[in-house]
């Protein structure tokens, strides 16, 4: 391991930027613009056009899904494209839903002699996944006003649908419970990650909220329980490559130029573990697992890294032991400095045996 330049710590010590196992090459590059955007301009298609509101209503705290027809295809009608496009479901189903009148138009639901429409919308509600899973864990407010709404999400709670996690997500949980419908994410946790996630109140403010995450202008802050290594050189900045492909649940990192980083601080450490201050440069899918692990300390509970390890959609055993802290920023919309910081603690730290202990 060799060393590549260096930084300062919050307390003014040199924090190493080192290259090898845990870092490679250069200062990852800053995105582009970091100019804020303060208006709130109506949602856009492409082509400039607003896009208009489903005709249907969420259920269970979920919007239904939007299709765009193409501009052209061999579809007479519309069941002839949902056919291709739902590719998943039989015919027979799909007919089935036309019959319920499932699938609908700005013009009323759709029938089984629909003529296609080229850049014509359809909406529909997904079937609920059969096989999903009740996570027990509270989502816990931290914040609430007009705009935001900021949580700690527990472990095993995914931020928005997406396969078998459509009900039992923190958008889902909390339209519901909170009764608003407008509520959209801003940003987004790992299903395995706890702590904060922040929310607005309507979809017109989660432009300028979500330009400070994509911006950069959002410091955060996370906590994980690792193992504790006396050799490692703490503080440093680890910068390396993470590519992360698609169909493939774990990320590597790879020669070539950084686009991840990150800074680790040791808290603490006692009984051979450590309590560790991660703050991400940038947002890189399981930046904080793989740069971790490459400095030869996963974390705690991490079924990914060094080696996934398959686990039942019902196994709450053992969670990831990496808690987002802090999130701070200037307010887009009222100028504002904000910090918000997590109730949680990492229970592998506070109680290693309850944490260990099967249930």
């Amino acid at each position: 391991m060799t060393t590549a330049g260096t930084g300062t710590s919050h307390d003014g010590s040199p924090v190493p930027a080192v290259s090898g196992p845990c870092s490679i090459g250069r200062r990852a590059r800053r995105s582009a613009g970091t100019r804020r955007q303060r208006g709130f301009p109506p949602p856009v298609t492409v082509s400039g056009v607003r896009r208009p509101p489903s005709p249907l209503p969420q259920r269970d705290g979920l919007d239904a899904v939007r299709l765009r027809l193409p501009p052209r295809g061999p579809f007479p009608t519309v069941r002839d494209f949902l056919v291709r496009k739902l590719h998943r479901l039989p015919p027979e189903r799909i007919d089935e839903m036309l019959r319920e009148q499932r699938f609908v138009t700005t013009d009323g639901p759709v029938s089984p002699d629909t003529p296609f429409v080229p850049n014509g919308l359809v909406w529909f509600h997904r079937d609920p996944p059969e096989d999903e899973v009740p996570v027990p864990f509270a989502l816990g407010i931290v914040h609430r006003d007009d705009d935001l709404v900021v949580v700690d999400k527990p472990h095993f709670l995914a931020t928005t649908p997406r396969g078998s996690h459509a009900r039992e997500t923190a958008l889902a949980r909390l339209r519901r419970d909170l009764g608003l419908a407008d509520l959209t994410p801003v940003h987004r946790l790992d299903r395995v990650t706890a702590g904060l996630l922040m929310f607005v109140t309507r979809r017109e403010l989660r432009r300028p909220y979500q330009t400070l995450f994509s911006d950069r202008l959002v410091h955060k802050e996370y906590e994980a329980v690792a193992p504790y290594d006396p050799d490692l050189v703490l503080p440093r900045t680890v910068r390396s490559r993470i590519v992360k492909k698609r169909g493939v649940v774990a990320a590597r990192e790879l020669p070539g130029e950084p686009n991840a980083e990150t800074r680790i601080e040791l808290l603490d450490h006692a009984g051979g573990l450590g309590r560790y201050r991660l703050i991400p440069r940038t947002g890189r899918t399981h930046q904080l697992r793989v740069h971790m692990n490459s400095c030869g300390v996963p974390i705690l509970g991490d079924t990914f890294y060094p080696v996934v390890t398959e686990t039942a959609p019902d196994d709450f055993r053992r969670p990831l032991q990496l808690l987002a802290t802090v999130l701070a920023f200037d307010d887009p919309v009222t100028g504002r400095p904000r910090r918000f910081d997590t109730h949680r603690t990492l229970t592998a730290w506070t109680s290693h045996a309850a944490w260990n202990a099967h249930p």
